[in-house]
């Protein structure tokens, strides 16, 4: 009952950080001078197209773009009544692209599972090899073993994903008849959901996943590691061995659930980590993710993508950041969720 309070509670304060983050989100993203529509008319009036200036000039109004900047927040959030009454985020619209002259949920509806489940899959990558090398290599310190397992480490570490996903690109295709591009063969983008179309995801997902999920498992392997190590040489180890617990029973109900904290805590940041540093590689891969659809928002200054992009990531943080608070409390018995409600 009372972890139950305290998802409440984390639930709660969720819900009040994400909508700070908005304010701080749409006020960034108009930091720069002018807009997409300020742009294209400063741009149409100097080409002398005053048809098009009329229509941009009405698409401001439409949108609430001609109103004072605080006004507009309001009005996106959904809080204030602007032309179309209440109609913004908190409703489900999320505004209207004009880099691509379509509503915002149609640009982003499929790329948004789409990249959920690119991540997740690096997510369950990144802790499937990291977990069982980095115990590995802290129970068989130094030995070949453990410097096998860091120089993997350190060769992920140090290959950039962009010329992993170029290597992988080229030499997945030809050696082992991996798909290269997209996320799913070309005949089934657009069509529903099916088992082929399942198939053919999960067998395009076998390089990004690889490609994102590497330099990460790689980190958290020398992390994990390092702190194996110094939970190993603990006296609570020595009389686990003492008393005769098998040294796997002894690795797994003490040292590693003590070490394995930071990573519990680091669920937060991975998911939104991924999904910023992934977005030269699904450039590279053409990935239909949300990655290249930010990057050109933020070129064009196409406010509403971008920012509900932006919000995307953020809610990730967060959902992340509240997974890995109830985990750390089940995980670990020291932690007094009580005394951090205050």
């Amino acid at each position: 009952m009372e972890i139950l309070r305290y998802a409440i509670y984390r639930f709660g304060t969720m819900l009040l950080t994400l909508l700070l983050v908005s304010v701080l989100v749409f006020f960034i993203i108009n930091l720069p001078p002018g807009d997409f529509l300020s742009n294209q008319i400063a741009e149409l009036r100097a080409t002398g197209q005053e048809a098009g200036v009329a229509k941009a000039e009405f698409l401001r109004r439409e949108y609430a773009l001609d109103k004072p900047l605080w006004q507009q927040y309001f009005i996106w959030m959904g809080i204030l009544p602007g032309p179309h009454g209440f109609s913004g985020m908190l409703q489900g619209n999320f505004g209207w692209s004009f880099e691509f002259d379509r509503p915002v949920s149609e640009i982003v509806g499929e790329s948004l599972w789409l990249t959920v489940l690119v991540n997740l899959a690096a997510v369950l990558f990144v802790y499937m090899v990291a977990l069982p090398l980095g115990v590995l290599a802290a129970a068989k310190s130094r030995t070949m073993i453990d410097y096998t397992a860091a120089f993997i480490g350190y060769l992920g570490l140090a290959t950039p994903n962009f010329l992993l996903a170029l290597i992988l690109f080229y030499y997945g295709h030809q050696y082992l008849n991996l798909p290269i591009g997209g996320l799913m063969a070309p005949e089934f983008e657009g069509e529903p959901m099916s088992w082929d179309k399942v198939k053919s995801i999960l067998i395009h997902l076998i390089v990004p996943t690889f490609v994102i999920g590497t330099s990460g498992a790689s980190a958290m392997m020398q992390r994990l590691r390092a702190n194996m190590l110094d939970e190993l040489g603990k006296p609570y180890v020595e009389t686990a061995v003492a008393k005769g617990m098998r040294p796997s029973r002894m690795l797994a109900k003490y040292p590693l659930r003590v070490a394995f904290n930071p990573f519990v805590a680091d669920i937060g940041n991975l998911l939104p980590a991924m999904v910023s540093g992934s977005v030269l590689v699904s450039v590279v891969l053409g990935l239909q993710t949300i990655g290249p659809v930010l990057l050109q928002a933020l070129k064009s200054q196409d406010m509403f993508l971008s920012g509900f992009v932006l919000m995307f990531v953020a809610l990730l943080t967060l959902i992340g950041t509240m997974i890995s608070d109830v985990l750390l409390v089940l995980l670990d018995p020291r932690i007094r969720y009580e005394g951090r409600e205050t």
